[in-house]
């Protein structure tokens, strides 16, 4: 009878604690079992923030897919504010910041891709020619850590403030300056291949499925009229009228 209530206790404990704290990865309490989100500062502190408060910046909701698990807090406000000027709001709908563009960035350097399991690592590294790719020893998580780290650096010594903290058109000459190679990360890699790789994962997450992180509730979609990850259309193209379909992502199949 002890055993049992003993066993009971440790059950009940583990429901409460995973009820009351979430899911914890990379630093973060994931959003979807509780109403709000501790986040880890640079410093080693930890601030609590409701679900209308991280919803705002973009690092949680009540979708775990929008937690962060590579950048910390002050790195991905400078990817989303990088972002946001390669795709800034318009007459067409929102920008990259608020189409989580950052949170998709920050997922997909947390995984293989971002440690270039894939790639040919041996060397030799030689300086590529206009119709190659970029030869670097740097891991594309690597890459784009020191391309933000770059960005404030080079803003600071031009503009006297993080990239953060400058006017949008002030960003738009330190993204240009970057574009075009006039700043060096360390290891001796050009700014330019960061900002290609900013420039490309801004893109993807403005367009890719939801579950991915970015294109924050199919806006991105949306603004294109595009209908999304559909398993098929037959009976829209048998139609002899035009048919508009709602975006639609790979987790409305999952269910």
């Amino acid at each position: 009878m002890a055993e049992k209530e003993n066993f009971t206790e440790k059950k009940s404990t583990r429901r409460n604690f995973l009820k009351n704290s979430g899911l914890t990865l990379g630093g973060l309490v994931l959003g979807g079992a509780v109403t709000s989100l501790v986040v880890k500062n640079d410093d080693g502190t930890t601030t609590t923030e409701t679900d209308t408060q991280h919803a705002q910046h973009g690092t949680g909701a009540t979708n775990f897919n929008r937690a962060l698990m590579f950048f910390t807090p002050s790195e991905y406000q400078t990817a989303a504010a990088a972002a946001d000027r390669i795709y800034p709001e318009d007459e067409n709908g929102p920008g990259a910041k608020e189409l989580l563009a950052a949170v998709y960035i920050d997922h997909q350097l947390a995984g293989q891709w971002g440690n270039n399991v894939k790639d040919y690592r041996l060397g030799s590294f030689y300086a590529p020619g206009e119709n190659q790719g970029p030869q670097t020893k740097l891991l594309r998580k690597d890459l784009f850590r020191a391309g933000l780290e770059a960005l404030d650096t080079y803003s600071t010594d031009n503009y006297e403030g993080v990239f953060t903290t400058l006017e949008p058109e002030q960003q738009d000459e330190v993204l240009t300056a970057f574009s075009e190679g006039k700043a060096t990360l360390y290891g001796k890699t050009s700014s330019s291949e960061f900002f290609s790789l900013l420039r490309t994962m801004t893109i993807e997450g403005v367009y890719a499925d939801p579950m991915y992180g970015g294109n924050s509730d199919m806006i991105g979609w949306s603004m294109r009229k595009y209908p999304g990850s559909r398993m098929q259309y037959v009976n829209e193209i048998q139609s002899e009228e035009f048919i508009e379909l709602k975006p639609e992502g790979l987790s409305s199949h999952m269910s």
